[in-house]
């Protein structure tokens, strides 16, 4: 985990989100106490938990991202994932667990793909060998196709290494490259069996294709592919017998238990008694569900136990309906940092359009210059689009900055369309042609067509 200081870890999320300081700062404390942590002598370090998150704010105020931007700064492992989504032990639903055996598997990909850039380079140089087998066949090709140990590869390789030298400077001088070349590939066929399960599919579905693939051999076959695409199909074969598979889920899980981060939306559709009403499955039971997984608890994947103790959870909903305090006191206590995230205003907007690095009016100039079109901004035409997104939000639901989403499409609309086409390759965007592209939708507010 990159260890930031707080104030570089809220300069890095300024980057992409505008405002919220105080949400900036909760996680910026939270992610360096995980780095101080690991400094802390090892019998106190376990003692030390981190403290959890609730985001309270309306929608399209930028809770996911500060999370998901959060994660990319530490590498670490993060999943968001939407606790409307699960329901309580016994009923038909998701099992809050699946949560854990997900980021785990997210976080053995992210290390293997970090092991196959370590061994890139080696296992190109080992495909580049094995290509030039393929392109110049030993000339005991009988003998050599009914042995092929490795002694007898490299005596081969030896007698033939004047026309291999030869082959390899053609190799990677790329002259090669329109040859067609005969190659054996591994694959493995494991049979589809559909599970019809009302509760534990994930568990029964854990390790049934590691159980298939003993059972059935892996079968090779072969493909005739040009040089450039068989030196590439080889390399991933390499790559993949360089990998030690068994440090790969070591780190991972070790990855996950320590630094991992799970985002847990719309906590406020779980929130809420059910006394005198009808009982609801998927709210107080899947918040006493989630309950030992938050606190710390085992959780068995397909790659071993994961403990859940030192995740840190960062929960987040609008709580239009329900408030913080109908969350069961036992949940309550498990997310000690609570933070009120602000609803966006014109201002927000303007900034939110312009000085972010993945900015709107960034994307859009960037995706019409690909037809050649060179887009200009006035700053009385940013004013304005801000100025529409304000007031529909404000006469209809508030979805925050996704509003601007919806506006930014109806303003490029038609240069969108008729881009491939158009003769004037300079188009200037001012506060007449917004007015003119988005009257219509301001008299109506009816923006139905364009909701994102």
């Amino acid at each position: 985990m990159k260890s930031f200081t707080p104030k570089e870890i809220v300069s890095e999320l300024d980057k992409y989100i505008i405002g919220q300081r105080r949400a900036k700062r909760a996680v910026a404390i939270a992610l360096r106490n995980r780095w101080r942590r690991q400094q802390v002598r090892a019998e106190l370090r376990d003692e030390i938990s981190p403290k959890n998150i609730v985001m309270i704010g309306p929608t399209g105020v930028g809770k996911t991202e500060i999370s998901r931007r959060l994660a990319r700064l530490a590498q670490a492992p993060f999943i968001k994932v939407e606790a409307s989504k699960f329901t309580e032990v016994g009923y038909v639903g998701r099992d809050v667990e699946s949560i854990i055996r997900d980021i785990t598997e997210l976080s053995v990909k992210m290390v293997k793909d970090e092991e196959k850039v370590k061994v890139r380079l080696k296992a190109s140089d080992m495909a580049e060998e094995r290509l030039l087998d393929y392109l110049l066949p030993p000339a005991s090709s009988a003998h050599f196709a009914a042995t092929q140990d490795h002694e007898s590869v490299l005596k081969e390789r030896e007698l033939q290494k004047a026309t291999r030298d030869k082959l390899r400077v053609l190799l990677k001088e790329g002259k090669l490259n329109d040859r067609f070349v005969e190659i054996e590939t591994a694959e493995q066929k494991t049979p589809v069996i559909e599970i019809l399960s009302s509760a534990g599919v994930e568990e029964m579905d854990m390790n049934i294709k590691d159980m298939f693939s003993n059972i059935f051999p892996k079968k090779t076959r072969k493909r005739r592919v040009r040089v450039p695409e068989a030196h590439e199909i080889i390399i991933q074969e390499e790559t993949q017998r360089l990998i030690d598979m068994d440090k790969v889920v070591k780190e991972a899980v070790e990855r996950v238990e320590q630094s991992g981060i799970v985002f847990i939306d719309e906590i406020d559709k779980i929130a809420g008694r059910q006394a005198g009403q009808t009982p609801d499955i998927s709210r107080e039971g899947v918040q006493r569900d989630l309950l030992p997984i938050v606190e710390g608890s085992t959780v068995n994947t397909k790659y071993g136990m994961v403990k859940t103790d030192h995740i840190l959870f960062i929960a987040s909903g609008a709580f239009h309906v329900a408030k913080p305090s109908d969350l069961i006191p036992e949940f309550q206590g498990r997310f000690p940092i609570r933070v009120e995230l602000e609803p966006l205003g014109e201002d927000d907007f303007i900034r939110i359009l312009t000085e972010p690095e993945n900015a709107l009016l960034k994307q859009y100039k960037a995706l019409l210059e690909t037809e050649g079109i060179e887009i200009t901004y006035t700053d009385d035409a940013v004013r304005e689009i801000a100025s529409i997104a304000t007031r529909v939000n404000e006469r209809m639901e508030n979805i925050g900055a996704r509003r601007l989403h919806t506006v930014m499409e109806r303003v490029f609309d038609e240069v969108s369309f008729d881009a491939p086409d158009m003769p004037s390759k300079k188009i200037l965007i001012d506060r007449e042609y917004v007015t003119t592209r988005l009257s219509e939708i301001v008299k109506n507010e009816d923006l139905s067509r364009y909701i994102l």
